[in-house]
């Protein structure tokens, strides 16, 4: 608040009958000092040094079944990458989370099984609710809605950047959760943006709602952190390089 309120002051200032119609004032009435951001060490291709790591390949510690009962999460760790066990059920991260920077990389298994929907099938779900798409959308026709990168069956991607089945597809995404008053009302939607292998394939969607299959999105109110969680769909997809970073937004950032 205190950054934006200095933001104020200098427009109102130079808005004031204290300078002349073309006298303009000194730089420092545009300037502010405080307060300064975190210092972050990102070296390129490496986990940010404030990243919480979820999956580096030694461990699935970080996660249990998603099923009402918890317990140790049921997929398989196979030459560091953490892979599907078909029919065991999704699974979530044990800690809960608000705004977030996720960081994960997937691959399609080979050879290719079935088509559209049924052909390299999972999900990542912020909040065990909002869920962008992951699908083997390599020469895989099916609903735009639906394909990888999407935000299921609301947005459809920008574009379509989908690796071959076998090879590893990045997503990059930024996720704003949903605001809530104290009687439980919606006051800001929850916000995506994803790059998908380095390319914006969404940017900065507004939800209408948790994540539905079948009919139309619409919000309750739940809790402000809840898990990650990722999508058992039947396929034997891979998952390596899991970090998330906890986001602290500027008020001014949250759509009310």
């Amino acid at each position: 608040m205190r950054r934006i309120s200095c933001r104020l002051l200098a427009l109102a200032l130079l808005g004031s009958p204290l300078f002349g119609q073309n006298e303009l004032p000194p730089p420092e009435m545009t300037e502010y000092w405080s307060p300064q951001p975190v210092i972050v060490s990102a070296q390129p291709g490496q986990v940010p040094s404030d990243a919480i790591v979820l999956f580096d390949g030694t461990s699935l510690d970080a996660w249990e079944s998603a099923g009402p009962d918890g317990g140790k999460a049921p997929w398989d760790l196979v030459d560091g990458a953490l892979v599907v066990k078909p029919k065991s059920g999704d699974i979530r991260t044990q800690a809960a989370f608000g705004d977030v920077q996720l960081h994960l990389e997937w691959r399609a298994p080979l050879p290719i099984v079935g088509k559209s929907q049924g052909r390299g099938n999972s999900g990542v779900f912020f909040m065990e609710r909002y869920e962008v798409q992951v699908l083997d959308s390599h020469r895989n026709p099916t609903y735009v809605n639906g394909g990888a990168s999407s935000v299921y069956k609301q947005h459809p991607p920008l574009v379509n950047a989908t690796q071959p089945p076998g090879e590893w597809n990045t997503y990059d995404i930024v996720f704003v959760a949903p605001r809530f008053d104290a009687g439980g009302k919606l006051t800001s939607p929850a916000r995506v943006t994803v790059f998908h292998n380095g390319v914006l394939t969404q940017l900065d969607v507004h939800l209408a709602g948790p994540t539905e299959w079948r009919g139309l999105p619409s919000y309750k109110y739940h809790v402000p952190r809840l898990p990650i969680k990722l999508q058992d769909h039947g396929n034997p997809m891979a998952f390596r390089n899991i970090w998330v970073r906890e986001l602290t937004l500027p008020t001014s950032t949250i759509v009310e």
